[in-house]
Order: C-alpha cells, then sequence, then structure tokens
C-alpha cells in the first residue's frame, strides 16, 4: 500500500544532514572542551562486511567546509557510503563533505556513514582529524560477527528457499507456496518518531499469525532508519533499528515461517504526479528506488542475512515510474536500468543495480522484484527482467479491487505468462470495502495456479482507512480478515 493508515508525515526541511548539539563533548582531562569529538560506531558486522558511522561535532570556529582522515589498522576497505564524499588510499580513509551538509557551525554536529570490508580483525581506527585538527574519540565496541540469533520459543524452522524453474522449492526440492501477512510498522514508525514497530511483536503476537496457519510475514523497512542517517531519532535508527529486524525475522523463522525483507520507503524528493509527499526524507512512497542510499541499504541487509537462505529480499515495495515518465518504454528502461528518469528529480537506482549490490554482498537469496503501476503492471516484467547469476528472481504483483488490473480477464492475459516462466508472488492483496468477495477472487485464481499471495495488512488499523487484517494482536480479524484467515487454515490444515 502507499500509505499506511496513522501515518503522519514528518515536516523535515531540506537534505541537510546536521543535527545540531547531537553529541555532548568530551571533555578532557585539563577540562578543557575539546577542539572536535568524532563518534565511530560499527552498527553492523557480518563475515566478511560491515556497517559504520560517523558522528563529528566541530567545538572550534564555524566551518564552510569539513574533511575527515583516520586510519585502519587491519586492512579493511570502504566499498561505498553516503552523507560523505569517501575516499581511501592505503589505509587512511577521507570523508569530505557533500555539497549540501559542508557548513558546520561552533557546536554543530554531521553524521556520514559506509560500508566495508574486513578479515581477520576488524579494530576501531584510534585518532581521527577534522580539517587537520586531531579530534577526541568517543568510540562504540565492535561488534562480533553477525551469529544466528537464538531461536525464541517457536514450533518450526523456516525452509531455505531457492527458484527451480517456475517454483519456489526448500532445500529438498519440494515446492513451497508463500501464503501469510504483510506486518506493517518498521516503514514509517521510526522515521515520524515513535518507535519500530506498531505493536507487539513478542513471541505472542508472532504465534498469533502462524495460528492462521500463515507460512510467510512480509517485513516493511525503511532505508533512512536502518543506516541511520541523522534526522533519524537515534534510538530508531541504525544498530538498534538493524538489532529489532533480526530479532524479528529470528522469531518468524522460529515459527516456521519465511521474513520478507522489503524496502517500502526511501530517499530522494518527488513533487511529480501521484507524489505522496513532497519531503525529500524516506516519509512515503516514492517512485523509485534513491542511488544514493539505496544500493548501500541491500548491500548491509544482503550482508546481514546472505548466511540465512530462508529469508528473502523484496526489492522496493510499489515502483511507479510509469506516472512520471511520459512514454511505457521509458518507465520499463527506469525501471530497470535507473540513472536520470525523466520526470523524477533524483538519480534512480534500477533493479539491476540492486540485485547486484545483493549479489555483491555475497548473498543469493531469493529477490522479489515488483513491476510498474505500484507492483499492479507486469506487462513487460519478463522483458526487462534484471540478469541475476544466482538465477533466484521472482516476479512480485499486488492488487486490490481499486487497481487497474484486478480481474481475471487481466490476469490471464498478464499474469499468467510471467508465471509461465518464473515464480509469481502477490505480496499485497487487499480490499478496503472491509469485506472478502475481492481477496476470495483473487485467492482462488492463483490457488488454481499454485502461486503465493499475502493479505494487507497484520496491524489494528480502521478497515474503513485501508484493508486491516485484525482488529487486536491477538488475531481476532476483522470481516475482511476472516476471508484470508479462513482460507489459510483450510488449505494449510
Amino acid at each position: 500500500m502507499r500509505h499506511p493508515p496513522r501515518s503522519v508525515l514528518l515536516a523535515v526541511a531540506g537534505a541537510v544532514a546536521l543535527v545540531g548539539s547531537a553529541l555532548v563533548p568530551v571533555v578532557s582531562a585539563s577540562g578543557a572542551t575539546p577542539a572536535c569529538t568524532v563518534q565511530y560506531t560499527v552498527t553492523s558486522q557480518w563475515n566478511t562486511g560491515f556497517q559504520a558511522s560517523v558522528t563529528i561535532t566541530n567545538n572550534m570556529a564555524a566551518m564552510s567546509g569539513w574533511s575527515l582522515g583516520f586510519d585502519f589498522a587491519n586492512g579493511q576497505k570502504v566499498t561505498q557510503g553516503w552523507s560523505a564524499k569517501w575516499s581511501q588510499s592505503g589505509t587512511t580513509v577521507t570523508a569530505a563533505n557533500e555539497s549540501w551538509n559542508g557548513p558546520l557551525a561552533t557546536g554543530a554536529s554531521v553524521s556520514a556513514g559506509f560500508l566495508g570490508s574486513w578479515s581477520g580483525s576488524n579494530a576501531v581506527p584510534t585518532a581521527f582529524r577534522l580539517n587537520g585538527t586531531t579530534c577526541n574519540v568517543d568510540s562504540e565496541p565492535t561488534p562480533t560477527p553477525t551469529p544466528t540469533p537464538t531461536e525464541p520459543p517457536g514450533t518450526g524452522t523456516a525452509p531455505a528457499l531457492h527458484v527451480s524453474g517456475t517454483k519456489l522449492v526448500d532445500a529438498g526440492g519440494t515446492a513451497h507456496r508463500l501464503l501469510g501477512v504483510n506486518r506493517s510498522g518498521g516503514e514509517f514508525m521510526c522515521v515520524q518518531g515513535y518507535g519500530i514497530w506498531d505493536g507487539p511483536v513478542d513471541d505472542a503476537a508472532i504465534k498469533a499469525i502462524a495460528d492462521w496457519k500463515a507460512d510467510a510475514v512480509r517485513i516493511p523497512l525503511n532505508e533512512e532508519c536502518w543506516l541511520g542517517l541523522s534526522n533519524i531519532k537515534p534510538e530508531y535508527a541504525g544498530a538498534n533499528y538493524i538489532n529489532a529486524v533480526k530479532d524479528l525475522v529470528a522469531r518468524v523463522e522460529s515459527f516456521g515461517m519465511t521474513p520478507i525483507l522489503e524496502l517500502h520507503w526511501s530517499y530522494g524528493q518527488y513533487t511529480g504526479n501521484s507524489a505522496g509527499c513532497s519531503d525529500v526524507h524516506a516519509t512515503c512512497q516514492k517512485p523509485m528506488p534513491d542511488a544514493l542510499y539505496t544500493p548501500s541499504f541491500w548491500s548491509s541487509v544482503a550482508g546481514t542475512f546472505k548466511d540465512d537462505p530462508a529469508a528473502v529480499f523484496d526489492l522496493f515495495n510499489e515502483p511507479y515510474p510509469d506516472r512520471a515518465t511520459s512514454t511505457t518504454t521509458q518507465a520499463w528502461q527506469c525501471w530497470r536500468d535507473g540513472g536520470t528518469c525523466p520526470g523524477i528529480g533524483y538519480e534512480v537506482a534500477g533493479m539491476q543495480d540492486l540485485v547486484d549490490s545483493i549479489r555483491g554482498a555475497g548473498a543469493r537469496n531469493v529477490i522479489m522484484i515488483g513491476g510498474l503501476a505500484y507492483s499492479n503492471d507486469l506487462g513487460q516484467w519478463l522483458a526487462y527482467k534484471p540478469t541475476d547469476p544466482a538465477g533466484n528472481l521472482v516476479a512480485a504483483y499486488h492488487v486490490y479491487n481499486f487497481n487497474t488490473c484486478a480481474s481475471e480477464s487481466c490476469w490471464n492475459s498478464t499474469l499468467a505468462p510471467v508465471a509461465a516462466q518464473v515464480p509469481l508472488v502477490a505480496g499485497e492483496i487487499g480490499e478496503n470495502t472491509c469485506s472478502h468477495g475481492f481477496v476470495d477472487q483473487v485467492m482462488r485464481w492463483f490457488d488454481d495456479r499454485g502461486l503465493s499471495y499475502l493479505g494487507w495488512t497484520w496491524n489494528t488499523w480502521d478497515c474503513s482507512s485501508g484493508p486491516s487484517l485484525i482488529s487486536d494482536y491477538s488475531g481476532t480479524p476483522t470481516a475482511y480478515g476472516a476471508g484470508l484467515r479462513d482460507h489459510l487454515q483450510a488449505i494449510n490444515s
């Protein structure tokens, strides 16, 4: 869905990543305030890579531009970064300001982040220089490589999945359908400053989903919260956000369900046709992923979960470059290749870019990719399908009763040819009538062809403002939700 209920868009001015007085300066032994302070944090680490952030506090005279230098001791390499121009020569790393975050007032702070590679050990740098002046260091311990989380008290193990022809199959080659629900919250709560999840995600809450006989949970995410950009409250960003996602994934898997990690809200200012908001930040659905942050987001997510073949990646919630461009060909080219797209004011990351980011991080997980028109149009999906060396791509489709392609005739003409060549998953199905007559038709068509679908959404919103499956987190269904629950229990019991 484009706008979850209860969404309150933040008015965040511009793209400036300054966070005034974000850090309290560390006082030196002499009692004097240091010229500058740097906080270095490794927010996530896996067996060959890591994600880190630096926050600089300037206590000197105001600066019109800044450059931070530091040295690695163990052969680490910066592979990509954000909110600064990152470069490396030998062991020395330099982060110089972007054009939009150069001014740094006395007492102000600025944050930037990067992805890096490592082997053996990943020691935290011990010295930092701001425009040549040595800064005090306030570093957090480097976490150990991401372990397999301790499973909470669930009842099963999620299957390791891969693509075989037109089916998703488990490690033994048995066909497996993804039949479940969406669990909204991770895309909007953090950026709005309310928390990370909308409602409980403890054992009881996840067991309630499993009791519907669901076998998959789609988890919408926010790229700025994952990357820990400075416009997000720190308690809901970076390492805290990543750890919350990892915990939820482990809990979903412990109940035998497949977690689908999906990028929902992203960076980039778009004010054209069908714009969801005018904000540059990740506070609404944008027409396409952005080249500035989304490849880094997926590299980090892929690095974090690459050793978990049960996790599925859904590249981008609901692309709609067709609303910005003048021709369908331009829209599909933008969808696959990204770059400078007509009608979109920021540089776009195409689906091929994101597949490359995931595979470049060493992850072979299944990848879902939605089409145009908010993932409702798969008309030329096969013609523009990205290249995947792992051969693990799935076509993703969204359908509601108010969509253009919401009839059996359209499904027969546009979905059936896709499903004849690749696995097809309806990542969102729903209707805004608070009933289930339409989703009953959808499920019947998908059942007849052995295809997958997930209902939107397992949240206790007023059904009249958007499809809501439940009225409480113990799993009491709405009239709409009863249709999905009864159907899943009937076919999976």
